[in-house]
């Protein structure tokens, strides 16, 4: 299913200020030296009540859990945090996921996954797949992968690397927000949307692309999900905005997802920019995505039953 939401008149105001902020910076090829910018831009999230944020290390991967007090025995969330595989950092988004583990009621951890170009591919996938094994050791019965942007496309990655493990806790679904699912960039609406995104071009994404790559194949499946086996995946919730370059990257994984057979709801934000829902309490269009977004967790969380894959039904 694909839904269409409408832009919100009353978010007019905060867009066309975040428009005008945003303007003179559009564009711009950032690397590590940009890290502290976006992780004050991030921690900005206003935090929420009910919520305790403490260091924590699962799989050998360090990262910050943010425990609610409602939390729900055996249900956890693995966060993997947006950034281009550059920047980015799972302090900077604590108050982020603080929202989403309150309103969803499960017990959320953060991964500190490396970044490139200090860690090229594939660091970033093998830190995903190690936290995400570290949660499934632990004793939970169910786990769902939350991400956004480059962590929507880990998350995504993920999804079809564990659908051929043997003997491993699958998924309960996952709720991925403006994933990044084609690091070839090959989407139509890098021209289609190239004067709605306030954000992005095509070429401060080829620099984030180079600096993670490194010269590896961008349509490996393990950088790129929309090349990946798409068959037997849980329930995927896809949010993305329709003023973004990367919206195509959404679409065509959403569509062939479904045409191998799998579950997939995607949700178009009119007037909305990339990963958007990190601006709670500035626009009413993310209140509503957020909220929305926890409503498919918390369903996953509750009704699914613990699955184990076999790797020959896969």
């Amino acid at each position: 299913m694909t839904a269409i939401q409408a832009f919100l008149p009353e978010d007019a105001p905060a867009m066309a200020a975040m428009r005008e902020a945003a303007a003179p910076h559009k564009g711009e090829a950032l690397g590590p030296a940009a890290r502290p910018m976006l992780d004050t831009m991030i921690a900005a999230t206003p935090a929420t009540a009910g919520v305790v944020v403490e260091p924590g290390m699962v799989g050998g991967i360090a990262g910050f859990w943010c425990r609610p007090i409602n939390a729900q025995r055996g249900a956890r969330i693995l966060y993997l945090h947006g950034g281009g595989y550059v920047l980015g950092s799972a302090q900077a988004f604590t108050n982020f996921v603080g929202q989403i583990a309150v309103r969803t009621g499960a017990d959320t951890f953060v991964a500190d996954y490396r970044l490139a170009p200090e860690h090229p591919f594939p660091a970033a996938m093998d830190d995903a797949v190690a936290a995400y094994l570290g949660l499934a050791a632990s004793g939970t019965e169910r786990i769902v992968v939350v991400g956004d942007s480059a962590g929507g496309g880990l998350t995504l990655a993920l999804l079809s690397m564990l659908i051929s493990e043997t003997n491993i806790l699958q998924p309960a679904g996952a709720a991925v927000m403006s994933p990044w699912t084609d690091l070839a960039l090959t989407g139509a609406s890098f021209r289609t949307r190239a004067e709605a995104d306030p954000i992005f071009t095509h070429g401060a994404l080829e620099a984030f692309a180079s600096a993670y790559l490194q010269g590896h194949n961008a349509t490996d499946p393990k950088a790129s999900p929309l090349y990946g086996a798409l068959k037997g995946l849980p329930p995927i919730r896809i949010d993305a905005g329709d003023d973004e370059v990367l919206l195509d990257d959404s679409i065509r994984y959403a569509a062939k997802a479904r045409a191998a057979g799998s579950n997939v709801e995607l949700v178009v934000w009119t007037g909305m920019p990339h990963v958007f829902q990190t601006s709670l309490g500035q626009f009413r269009a993310a209140e509503h995505s957020v909220a929305a977004i926890c409503d498919f967790l918390r369903r996953r969380l509750i009704n699914a039953a613990p699955s184990i894959t076999n790797s020959l039904e896969a």
